[in-house]
């Protein structure tokens, strides 16, 4: 899984890219330091699984730069780590199309919880955020692992507008997956951990709307996404 990080602060992203680390299997991390370098990296490789960023960061204003990531990359999923605690400035994120908004004071747990939500195609808001009225520096949050029941009312706007669908690496598992292969023979072929296949059928079975690998693999020829004579293979 391809990560790509941004943080100004040294300190702070070495610190991600160590928890990323020890979490994720195999995950290739790339770092970077301004939204400068953010742009100069997804010229070169924009292929990426995953997103993480601050917002304030030298080259580019936040609402910009996070506008351009989105539209550069439109199916990967962008978490914002900050700081800035203020919830215009979530609503704002949610409508460009940010996946999950982490404040810097979160636990490490909580963090991955938050990482692993959005991989498997959901939204993270942490609860201070949803009721909160004031511009702050958060407290130290507590371990929140309920649904959030508002969330759905709070990325209206950003879900109506947003069309996601496979990603190549996607669309490479649901065609293993007509050939019959177990998520272990997938995760060997594919050269990923059997974690991250679970992750990714996840995401498919949520995009293509249907609620088992077979109407996954039906769904995924009937919008053209794998050819049809693949499900008649012996």
């Amino acid at each position: 899984m391809k990560i790509l990080i941004a943080d100004d602060h040294e300190l702070f992203l070495k610190g991600l890219e160590f928890i990323l680390s020890e979490n994720i299997e195999k995950a290739e991390i790339t770092s970077a330091q301004s939204y400068t370098d953010i742009f100069n990296l997804l010229e070169s490789n924009p292929q990426y699984d995953l997103i993480i960023t601050d917002l304030a960061m030298p080259g580019a204003n936040w609402l910009t730069a996070i506008n351009k990531i989105h539209q550069t990359l439109p199916e990967t999923p962008i978490i914002i780590i900050s700081a800035v605690f203020d919830k215009e400035i979530l609503q704002q994120t949610l409508d460009i199309g940010v996946s999950g908004y982490i404040p810097k004071t979160s636990s490490n747990n909580l963090i991955m919880s938050a990482i692993n939500l959005v991989l498997a195609g959901g939204v993270y808001i942490p609860h201070e955020l949803m009721y909160s009225n004031q511009t702050k520096t958060p407290e130290p949050q507590k371990e929140y692992t309920e649904p959030l029941k508002t969330l759905e009312k709070l990325s209206e706007k950003s879900s109506k507008n947003k069309v996601k669908g496979l990603t190549e690496r996607q669309i490479d598992i649901v065609k293993c997956i007509a050939e019959g292969l177990s998520n272990k023979q997938i995760a060997y072929k594919l050269n990923l951990t059997e974690g991250t296949v679970k992750v990714h059928i996840t995401v498919i079975l949520k995009v293509l709307n249907v609620k088992n690998r077979t109407s996954a693999v039906l769904e995924a020829a009937k919008r053209g996404y794998i050819p049809n004579n693949i499900l008649n293979k012996e």
